[in-house]
């Protein structure tokens, strides 16, 4: 059995706020993970991709998140944080350097998404463990119960944002398209390698007793209220994110025209924004009693999704504005509320691996775009009709959702 280890006193260095270093190193590292989005229409003009094929390029990367999310939590929680973390660094600026060959080939650009699922899923899973653990006495006194899941939503959606706004304009307006984004990240990114080395270690509780692979079972993740509650919901909020930024400007490409990049990344940048603003909101729509967040956040996605509909049947750029508004402010209300529910589940033990469980759930939402041009390419079906379809589905999860609405609260 390991022994449960006592926390370590935080560095000088880091004393102060140390949370505000995890905070920047998540914030770099879903930067990689991001800046990939709005080049998916240069792309398809430059290489001749097809709709189908750089839809497949957005889900390569839940290839490598799930797998990062199931096993990062879980082995920080047995190994530590400072060293989980650190590889996600390491993957996100991998991930940079192999998308800056994206011209040698498909399978160089799907290796550097897959790079950069690694990246996020691991530095997403550790560090909203970490920014939790650093978010509470001894290390923040004054930070409220629901700081570390707000800071982590908000650290992810400012991350993603600045890296699809710094590559979508460098795409549209810049020089060496295709090059310049990732070289930017890399210089950027590499110091926060040396960063993870200076805060306090917070995942010293040795993790689940026994074999590594009794780690790797995370136990909270059977509990009824994520199985009924958080799981129904989980793959919506990043579904809405998918269709809100990264399949409508595909959609609205046509009507776009030789400004389709810039597009692209204007809906990234609204949605995401909007994912921000209203995480503050967000907190205070939590409820320990009920699954009011959860639900809520369901009701916007399922509102954003009709939205993406109604802008690709009317081929409207402005009402792809209001929808990538409207699904980011979904996935911020989803977001922050899914990683408060898996807070108060978790025990301390697994509280990493039921976090990267939560969010290897999430991120295959991510697939839905993906899935969308296939069946849409072979069965002929209009995207508007499966979107409708996709809306509706939406909303019976959040009728199941509402049976379990004030059931199997964890007691703590």
């Amino acid at each position: 059995m390991n022994a449960v280890a006592a926390p370590s006193a935080a560095p000088a260095a880091t004393r102060g706020r140390p949370w505000a270093s995890v905070f920047a190193v998540l914030f770099f590292s879903t930067w990689a993970g991001n800046q990939f989005s709005p080049l998916l229409l240069l792309y398809q003009e430059r290489q001749h991709y097809s709709t189908t094929a750089v839809n497949g390029f957005l889900g390569v990367y839940v290839l490598g998140l799930v797998p990062a999310f199931l096993l990062s939590g879980a082995l920080s929680d047995r190994y530590g944080r400072r060293p989980l973390m650190l590889a996600g660094v390491v993957a996100a600026v991998a991930t940079s350097a192999a998308l800056a060959f994206g011209e040698a080939g498909p399978l160089v650009i799907c290796l550097g998404r897959f790079l950069a699922g690694v990246a996020v899923g691991t530095a997403t899973c550790v560090g909203t463990s970490w920014l939790k653990e650093l978010s509470q006495p001894p290390y923040d006194l004054r930070a409220d119960p629901g700081a570390g899941a707000r800071r982590a939503a908000l650290s992810f959606s400012l991350g993603s944002a600045t890296g699809a706004v710094v590559a979508g304009l460098i795409a549209q307006w810049g020089p060496w398209p295709e090059q310049l984004p990732f070289v930017i990240h890399v210089v950027l990114t590499l110091p926060f390698a040396w960063l993870v080395l200076r805060v306090p270690e917070t995942g010293l509780t040795g993790g689940v007793p026994g074999p590594l692979r009794n780690q790797l079972r995370v136990p909270a993740a059977g509990h009824r209220r994520f199985t009924r509650v958080v799981v129904v919901v989980a793959p919506w909020i990043f579904a809405s994110a998918a269709l809100g930024y990264g399949y409508l400007p595909v959609l609205l490409a046509p009507t776009t025209g030789g400004l389709g990049i810039a597009y692209a990344t204007l809906l990234t940048a609204v949605a995401l924004g909007a994912s921000a603003l209203v995480q503050p909101w967000a907190k205070r729509l939590d409820s320990r009693d009920s699954a009011r967040g959860l639900l809520t956040g369901l009701a916007v996605i399922t509102a954003g999704i009709a939205l993406v509909a109604a802008a690709d049947q009317t081929q409207s750029w402005a009402l792809g504005v209001l929808a990538a508004a409207v699904s980011g402010s979904g996935m911020g209300v989803g977001m922050v509320s899914g990683v408060l529910e898996v807070q108060r589940i978790a025990a301390p033990a697994d509280l990493a691996g039921l976090t990267g469980v939560f969010y290897a759930i999430a991120y295959s939402g991510f697939l839905l775009p993906t899935v969308l041009a296939a069946v849409a390419g072979r069965g002929g079906l209009p995207v508007p009709v499966l979107l409708a379809a996709v809306a509706a589905l939406a909303a019976v999860c959040g009728w199941v959702v509402l049976r379990s609405y004030r059931r199997h609260l964890p007691v703590r």
